[in-house]
């Protein structure tokens, strides 16, 4: 792997108002080779960002969010979303079982991202 001098992304973990986080409670419940399936997976976004793609991230037609993509005995994705400069928010993580994404997973992480938003709003800075 070369240096090229590009500084990595910064991989931020959705927190709810209450202080979990839902993201890493999911990955903390897996097995052993599922959590280091994920946070490898999670380290290639942090050091390649938007240049992933390939097998690894794919955006969710028609919305803002992109899903990582972790392959294997568990198909698990982790939604995410760029929310600054070289920063990325993962919303939502789940156990993948059909070809499309539910609806009602999409809808945890359009959830997640519209109250992240709003409490950022609402936050001085």
């Amino acid at each position: 792997m070369y240096n090229l001098g590009m500084a990595n992304w910064t991989i931020v973990y959705y927190i709810t108002i209450n202080g979990a986080s839902p993201v890493t409670d999911f990955i903390d419940s897996l097995d052993d080779t599922a959590q280091a399936k994920v946070i490898n997976t999670v380290r290639l976004l942090k050091e390649f960002g938007i240049r992933l793609g390939g097998s690894h991230s794919k955006k969710i037609k028609g919305t803002a969010v992109w899903e990582l993509r972790i392959l294997g005995s568990a198909n698990i994705r982790v939604i995410y979303v760029a929310v600054k400069q070289r920063s990325f928010l993962l919303l939502h993580a789940f156990n993948k079982k059909s070809s499309k994404t539910p609806s009602k997973e999409l809808k945890t992480a359009a959830d997640r991202l519209r109250e992240y938003r709003s409490r950022k709003l609402r936050t001085p800075h």
